[in-house]
């Protein structure tokens, strides 16, 4: 049974493309008519999935956001820097968004001691560049409740998610949950 009528999010909604392994990275814009904020990504993303979580960005009408990792040191502000601030400075991801559009454009982890510090989060789709890498999995798929999904619906939301490819699960996906582990051992001296 196909479960089309759910939307994810309308870069996966038709079918998840897969990157380019050639890629070395684009240009990420935000939804002003004019004087885009502009963000140039000098790497291809990693850990490409779609988020149910309430503090990514989505594009207006999707269930989730589509969000990536690239290193930090891969990133930076081209054009507009002035027109972005931080959505919530209490947050660990810091999410600087466009103050007109709403957009937001990178999120970045202050904390050195963060698992994923050194990472900062993407939205691929805000890029006309051809070849990111495509989302593998979903995360925090419950949490898309908080946000008004309907709970009777979870379960054609997963079914959509599986016939996607896009394994889902209620936090990140294991290799991220490893990697998370690891670093709490190792900061505790178990590792």
């Amino acid at each position: 049974m196909s479960h089309h009528s759910v939307h994810i999010h309308p870069a996966v909604d038709d079918g998840v493309k897969r990157g380019s392994e050639s890629f070395t990275g684009g240009k990420l814009y935000c939804h002003c008519s004019g004087d885009q904020v502009e963000v140039t990504v000098d790497a291809q993303c990693a850990h490409n999935h779609v988020c149910g979580c309430t503090k990514c960005w989505k594009p207006e009408g999707a269930l989730f956001s589509m969000v990536a990792v690239v290193p930090r040191d891969k990133l930076r502000v081209t054009a507009h820097e002035e027109k972005l601030e931080v959505v919530d400075p209490a947050a660990a991801i810091q999410r600087h968004a466009c103050k007109e559009c709403g957009v937001h454009m990178y999120g970045r982890i202050e904390n050195t001691g963060h698992p994923f510090h050194g990472l900062d989060f993407i939205h691929t789709e805000l890029s006309y560049d051809e070849g990111w890498a495509g989302p593998e999995f979903a995360a925090f798929v419950s949490s898309i409740i908080e946000s008004g999904a309907d709970p009777e619906n979870m379960g054609n939301v997963r079914s959509r998610l599986q016939e996607l490819g896009l394994p889902p699960y209620d936090c990140l996906s294991p290799p991220l949950m490893d990697a998370i582990a690891t670093h709490t051992a190792k900061a505790k001296g178990v590792l």
